[in-house]
């Protein structure tokens, strides 16, 4: 692959105009309420405006990819659960079964699900966006977990994702995932990235025991010792350490950076994703919401690294982008405040005393 649409969707990636999160201020200013007495829900509106360019923004339809797909590592044993709980629960997704179907329901979110590179065949179920690269990863512990091409088809895939959301006029996008081991990777990239001890790192995942924890991490250890992935090449360290569900996460937020789409993240998969994305290129991270604090411990310093401050903190853990969901809901109250609250001057309320 040439990585022509990569080069072209980074070129079109720029800053935010201020202006515009200022003019929209004003224009929450302007409500009929005390200057700002709605805390951070004043931030994600003014955040909104400044992405899409618009004040006030609009509003529209809300989507959530639950990109899925299986890792190799987990023939080390690092998961509490089986590499086939992958494909089950991708028909549990379908099925509308999944804590993430339901929150999605109750938020009013289109949830779809995709297949970048699940171990297993659907037979054309209906629901599923069939976009499979291969069957899963390698087992990075033993060598590079994917071709840099493989790596780059994934990024690609998450483009792609992207552009639909566009000319579907989404509102609000999010990136959530499923993939058993995907926690052991997506350790891996963030200590590919800043070299970080494993052990630093490292979290309970589906909720392992002390032994399965000790061999997570030490197959984190042996992957990049063996594999050396360069933190200052974010494709190689995804090649070499990461998923293809991470790699379209990634892509999904170049997509969204280049076409002024905010987007939602969930927990530690889609944040080890904006890391890399972010490293592509630094200004996507002006379009990207953190929708809470995971439970798991390399979260807050995911974060801070990326510089973002998360909406809630429930100390969830789940994944599948339920914390994307509950957020979602917050953000699109943001910015029904500033589109559809009267201003001092139409509800015919006296300002405050100068």
């Amino acid at each position: 692959m040439s990585g022509s649409l990569l080069a072209e969707t980074l070129r079109r990636i720029g800053p935010i105009d201020r202006d515009l999160e200022r003019a929209a201020q004003a224009r929450l200013d302007s409500l009929a309420k005390p200057q700002g007495s709605l805390g951070r829900l004043e931030e994600l509106a003014r955040r909104v405006a400044a992405i899409q360019g618009r004040v006030p923004p609009r509003l529209g339809p809300k989507l959530l990819f639950v990109l899925a797909a299986d890792h190799g590592v987990t023939e080390e044993g690092v998961s509490a659960y089986a590499k086939e709980v992958t494909a089950q629960m991708v028909r549990n997704f379908l099925q509308g079964g999944a804590a993430v179907n339901v929150l999605g329901r109750h938020c009013g979110i289109d949830i779809e699900v995709v297949d970048v590179g699940v171990d297993g065949d659907f037979g054309g179920i209906g629901g599923l966006r069939d976009c499979k690269l291969q069957r899963g990863t390698a087992n990075f512990a033993r060598g590079p977990a994917m071709t840099r091409g493989q790596a780059l088809g994934s990024l690609e895939v998450g483009i792609n994702l992207a552009r639909e959301a566009a000319r579907r006029n989404v509102f609000l996008l999010a990136a959530g995932d499923m993939g058993i081991g995907n926690t052991s990777s997506a350790a891996a990239v963030v200590c590919g990235l800043t070299s970080a001890a494993p052990a630093e790192i490292v979290g309970r995942g589906t909720g392992i025991d002390d032994t399965t924890l000790e061999r997570k991490i030490a197959a984190i250890e042996s992957g990049l010792r063996l594999n050396r992935p360069d933190r200052d090449d974010p494709l190689d360290v995804l090649a070499k350490v990461g998923g293809l569900e991470i790699g379209a996460a990634a892509g999904l937020i170049i997509g969204a950076a280049a076409l002024r789409l905010p987007l939602v993240l969930d927990g530690v998969i889609s944040t080890a994703a904006a890391m890399l994305a972010t490293r592509l290129h630094p200004q996507a991270v002006e379009v990207l919401f953190a929708s809470h604090l995971s439970a798991e411990r390399c979260h807050r310093l995911m974060l801070e690294r990326l510089g973002l401050r998360p909406i809630l903190d429930l100390r969830m853990r789940l994944g599948e982008g339920t914390g994307a969901c509950l957020a979602i809901g917050l953000i699109e109250a943001a910015v029904k405040i500033i589109v559809e609250m009267a201003t001092f001057a139409s509800a015919g309320v006296k300002e405050k005393v100068r």
